[in-house]
């Protein structure tokens, strides 16, 4: 029988709701900060030590790796709401099993992901028309990249387990420390070694290797509930169902939605060069707009996958509702400072005066309807801890793609075909989004309690 100790792990079915959701969002934004200067290291080492050919390299890879990070994260997803539950329950048992079921589809899932990704890598440059003088940088990229896959899946789901029981400061710290070794062993294999993209790819790996290690003893070595044993590890045929049930929807959903950025992009590419900088440079700043946004949306999808386990209802509707308003609250005052400093804030980026007002006027014309995509993702964390995540998907793909790409062919084949108006297909998707899930839950939870 497995007991519950003194831990790092946070009970929110009890305490000040807001205090538990800020408590549990910070140490997320953080993280994510630091995830993104870890992606972010690699184009800036290569891009002023090897070249532009390797920057190039680096940076055509991006989509093809993140198609496989964000479906995982998606069944990453699943594997938390179904731990939240259980520990809410405190059905400690179920909660052992599943955390054992987690890591076997985890380390699975990762050797497959390894040696298909090896083997498709030429055939997805290809298909990208990846030009001839990068492709051998990009190959050889993406080849190290995926034979460490292993190491980011394993780091990615420990932390989703940690998450689901309230520990996001620990996987922080793992985090912030292997971000510190990827920029020295960067910098090292390149500029001392000279071992060029190769050097990067390298030093990426090693850095994801480490920081799965320090997640797998942390999970062996607690003493709490959700501990990992080698010798109890398996695939409980249920617990799987749950997690991928869960999972799956979430998975599929976020790699579309991404796919579908692609499409926009080709027709701001279109307007030419200054135009795609200034769209380049919004995107960067959107980026950094959504990190409140995507950790309120973990966060409520914990506190609600929690409290339905401890069968506390009313907890979960107060907590949906008090987690949209504060990521609104918040998101509402950085879209104030946005768009009346968009100029400097593009000016981070670049000085050039053509891209500056390009990318000033796509975040004036779309920063406040990001208040709307607070309800989007944020209420989609809440129905994902329910165990409700088909309905966000089938909303969000109809929405974020189906929607965005008609008005984009209508509006730029009909209408008018400008910059502003192309920039703002992204609220548009948002705004049909928010209409669309707010019904939705109404309709499928707001009339009943949850399961």
């Amino acid at each position: 029988m497995h007991t519950k100790e003194k831990t790092s792990a946070m009970d929110m079915t009890t305490g000040n709701i807001i205090l538990l959701l800020v408590q549990f969002s910070i140490p997320l934004i953080i993280g994510n900060l630091f995830q993104m200067m870890y992606n972010t290291v690699d184009s800036l080492v290569v891009g002023n030590f090897v070249g532009k050919e390797a920057l190039a390299a680096v940076g055509s890879t991006t989509m093809i790796v993140n198609m496989l990070v964000f479906f995982f994260n998606g069944v990453s997803t699943g594997a938390g709401v179904v731990i939240s539950r259980y520990y809410g329950a405190k059905e400690y048992d179920w909660l052992h099993t599943a955390v054992e079921t987690t890591i076997f589809v985890t380390l699975v899932c990762g050797v497959l992901f390894t040696v298909i990704g090896i083997l498709m890598v030429h055939p997805m440059l290809i298909f990208m028309s990846t030009p001839d003088d990068v492709m051998d940088a990009a190959t050889i990229y993406l080849r190290i990249y995926f034979a460490g896959m292993l190491g980011l899946l394993v780091y990615n789901m420990g932390s989703g387990i940690l998450r689901a029981v309230g520990d996001t400061r620990r996987p922080l710290l793992f985090l912030i420390f292997t971000s510190v070794v990827n920029v020295v062993l960067d910098l090292l294999f390149v500029i001392v070694f000279h071992a060029g993209i190769a050097g990067v790819a390298y030093a990426t790996i090693i850095s994801q290797f480490i920081s799965a290690g320090m997640i797998m003893v942390l999970l062996m070595r607690t003493k709490d509930v959700y501990c990992f044993s080698w010798k109890d590890m398996g695939c409980n045929p249920s617990v799987l169902r749950q997690i991928f049930t869960i999972g799956l929807p979430a998975g599929v959903q976020s790699v579309l939605t991404a796919f579908s950025n692609v499409f926009v992009q080709s027709y701001i590419n279109s307007f030419g060069s200054a135009c795609m900088a200034g769209w380049s440079c919004y995107n960067k700043l959107d980026t950094f707009i959504m990190l409140p946004m995507q950790s309120m949306s973990q966060a409520a999808t914990t506190f609600v996958g929690q409290n339905i386990g401890a069968g506390k209802n009313d907890r979960v509707n107060k907590g949906t509702v008090q987690s949209i308003t504060l990521i609104v609250g918040i998101t509402g005052v950085i879209a104030v400072f946005l768009f009346f400093l968009a100029a400097p804030a593009t000016g981070i980026f670049t000085g050039d005066v053509e891209v500056i007002r390009y990318g000033a006027m796509f975040l004036r014309t779309n920063v406040f309807f990001m208040l709307l995509n607070c309800v989007n993702h944020t209420l989609a964390g809440a129905l994902r801890g329910r165990g409700d995540s088909t309905g966000p998907m089938v909303i969000m793909l109809l929405n974020f793609v189906a929607v965005r790409q008609v008005y984009l062919f209508v509006m730029t084949h009909f209408i008018s075909n400008t910059e502003r108006l192309v920039g703002f297909s992204y609220p548009v998707g948002w705004t049909a989004c928010c209409i669309t899930e707010v019904l939705y839950f109404y309709l499928r939870w707001g009339r009943k309690r949850p399961d």
